[in-house]
């Protein structure tokens, strides 16, 4: 399995396991606890997981000063993306918030264009603007209501500090940094933004029965420990702007769960939603080999000479 197939497997799995944060945040929500407490057990619990793993591979926990500086910034802009988020399913649904978060594959894509010069090619184009028009065919909210600016702002909030981790983590001295050691440091100056809210005034609510603290340790092995792992790994692999496209996958985990678990019956308009993104992130996929067929089929047919043209006039 070469590096780009290994990239894009990455990224999928990254992209599935974050979209189960509402799956286990919810439940956590109904039983009174507050955004801030289930990211602080959630972050808390993750930590001890990669630290077993860090060791489990002979890795070190060693980093340079320079190392440090840059993964305390990668910590906070993750810990950032997760309160806004988290805070925002107070304001919305849970699903339309997960819609709205995905405007961040373009602001990577605007990002790379911007302050690092990345050409963005037709084809990404298109597969971006494929994305996200099936992501609206999933957004599901209640006939005429207004969304919530609170909400919406915190979504896009949280968009944006994501889309800046997911550029700085391939952009900065931690591209070549072991996958295990960014994510264990990330987590660890992450909880402590936590620990400030908690500390300045936002209540504790600690779990109180043995399913949350279950929801508790989903939370921090799947869209947490798994899911950083997986995206920082696919960045290192395929770049910044696949990685993020590959994302759209989230609302499609959501909505595979609202059918599995919960009972929810698919609408054709969501099926058809869904047909789009896996069109869109398969395209991505292909992408170079795309390329190399429309190469081969315009030699196929080369343009005629200028002098040639002429004398058929």
């Amino acid at each position: 399995m070469n590096n780009k197939t290994k990239g894009y497997i990455l990224g999928a799995v990254a992209a599935a396991t974050y979209g189960m944060n509402p799956l286990f945040a919810l439940p956590l929500y109904n039983n009174g606890m507050n955004p801030e407490s289930v990211l602080f057990f959630r972050y808390l619990m993750a930590i001890p997981i990669l630290a077993v793993m860090i060791k489990a591979r002979g890795r070190s926990f060693r980093v340079s000063g320079k190392e440090t500086v840059t993964l305390v910034i990668m910590g906070l802009l993750v810990a950032i993306s997760s309160l806004t988020l988290f805070q925002s399913y107070n304001f919305m649904e849970a699903g339309i918030a997960s819609t709205i978060l995905f405007v961040y594959p373009i602001m990577v894509a605007v990002i790379m264009a911007l302050v690092f010069k990345e050409k963005i090619s037709l084809q990404t184009a298109l597969c971006m603007a494929l994305a996200l028009a099936g992501i609206a065919l999933l957004y599901k909210g209640p006939d005429g209501a207004t969304l919530s600016l609170t909400g919406t702002v915190l979504a896009l909030a949280s968009a944006l500090t994501y889309a800046i981790y997911i550029v700085g983590i391939n952009q900065t001295v931690l591209k070549n940094t072991a996958t295990l050691t960014v994510t264990f440091y990330v987590l660890v100056f992450g909880v402590s933004l936590f620990i400030i809210r908690l500390l300045t005034g936002v209540e504790l609510t600690v779990p109180s029965k043995w399913y949350m603290w279950a929801n508790v340790l989903a939370l921090s092995v799947f869209p947490t420990a798994i899911s950083f792992l997986c995206t920082t790994s696919a960045i290192q692999y395929i770049g910044s702007t696949p990685t993020a496209i590959l994302g759209a996958l989230e609302p499609v985990t959501a909505i595979i769960f609202g059918i599995t678990v919960f009972g929810e019956r698919m609408t054709a308009r969501e099926g058809f939603g869904i047909v789009m993104i896996l069109t869109a992130v398969t395209l991505v996929i292909a992408g170079g080999s795309i390329t190399l067929h429309m190469t081969r089929f315009r030699k196929m047919f080369p343009k005629l000479p200028r002098h040639h043209k002429q004398q058929h006039q």
